[in-house]
């Protein structure tokens, strides 16, 4: 089966927050994130995607549905409002290590070319290497990454541009 991207309708919103509830927990192991009262994660920025422009929300798609992926205009690292950002990037733990992931970002920098950033915690190296991965096989040059802090928590950014030709 095709990796498929495909935009997410605000009919996907419960699917997306079910699956935002995964994507938390596998933070939860790195980041201090408190279960609210009813039991959940909870992701209020959710309903932002389908009221604010700039904002994209996409499910991911391998036969089954394997992750998704939100995307915010606005740089959050530097004064750049035309940046796109990718603000969160999940796929299901029973689709990776197989080169979804990478497909997946390459069909999101094809269908919005321009300025990107990834963010990336330093604690995470292993997703680093994913994003540096990703990006160095998709504009055919490796990017390096900047550190900078959040929050007094250490962070990489990987910055690039994507042409409108992309493949």
């Amino acid at each position: 089966m095709p990796v498929e991207l495909l935009p997410a309708t605000r009919e996907h919103e419960p699917i997306l927050a079910n699956l935002l509830e995964l994507y938390i927990h596998d933070f939860s192991e790195q980041l201090a994130i408190p279960l609210g009262p009813d039991g959940r994660f909870g992701y209020p920025d959710l309903p932002a995607y389908w009221r604010e422009p700039g904002r994209h929300a996409f499910l991911v798609r391998d036969g089954a549905l394997a992750g998704f992926v939100l995307v915010k205009r606005g740089s959050r690292v530097h004064d750049d409002p035309d940046t796109l950002d990718v603000a969160e990037f999940f796929i299901a733990r029973a689709h990776r290590r197989h080169g979804l992931g990478t497909t997946v970002a390459h069909q999101l920098w094809a269908h919005l070319p321009g300025r990107w950033e990834v963010r990336v915690r330093r604690s995470n190296p292993g997703a680093l290497a994913f994003w540096a991965h990703a990006v160095a096989s998709f504009i055919g040059s490796p990017v390096p990454a900047t550190p900078f802090e959040a929050k007094g928590h250490p962070w990489s950014l990987l910055r690039f541009t994507t042409p409108p030709d992309s493949p």
